[in-house]
């Protein structure tokens, strides 16, 4: 499966006043991160995707992680990504957060590919993933970022 590698540098704002990563902006390195394995898989942004593909997004609508080791400030670490099952209308994808090697944080979601916005209501509907992304999300090559 497609996969990338990004580093990353604790900044003060990521931190609580224990001076340890407050959890919610794992998140937000992750979906960073989620975004950058999208965008390598199609070759494109996600806006250019969007037009391409005639799809709203790619929400997320489930997560967990487990919290090794923690992480502080100036820290530099790697957050490896990778698509895991990809189905009819969602797909996977496994975050795993190193320090100098060491597993800190294990990772996954779940994200629904979905169609324009319904009217009247703005709603969204899943859709199909298109059989393109498909093939570029399951490709055994590995990506580097």
């Amino acid at each position: 499966m497609l996969a990338v590698r990004r580093e990353v540098r604790i900044e003060w704002g990521d931190c609580d006043p224990a001076g340890i990563v407050f959890y919610p902006r794992y998140f937000a390195m992750f979906d960073s991160s989620t975004s950058a394995l999208v965008e390598r898989a199609l070759g494109m942004r996600k806006y250019e995707a969007q037009r391409t593909f005639d799809f709203a997004g790619f929400p997320l609508v489930s997560t967990r992680a487990k919290f090794l080791i923690a992480n502080r400030y100036g820290e530099d670490l790697v957050i490896e990504t990778q698509v895991g099952e990809v189905r009819r209308s969602s797909f996977d994808i496994v975050h795993r957060l190193l320090k100098n090697g060491a597993l800190t944080v294990d990772a996954s979601e779940t994200r629904v590919w979905v169609g324009p916005f319904a009217a009247p209501r703005g709603e969204f509907r899943a859709q199909p993933i298109p059989s393109e992304v498909v093939e570029r999300f399951t490709t055994a090559e590995k990506v580097s970022g």
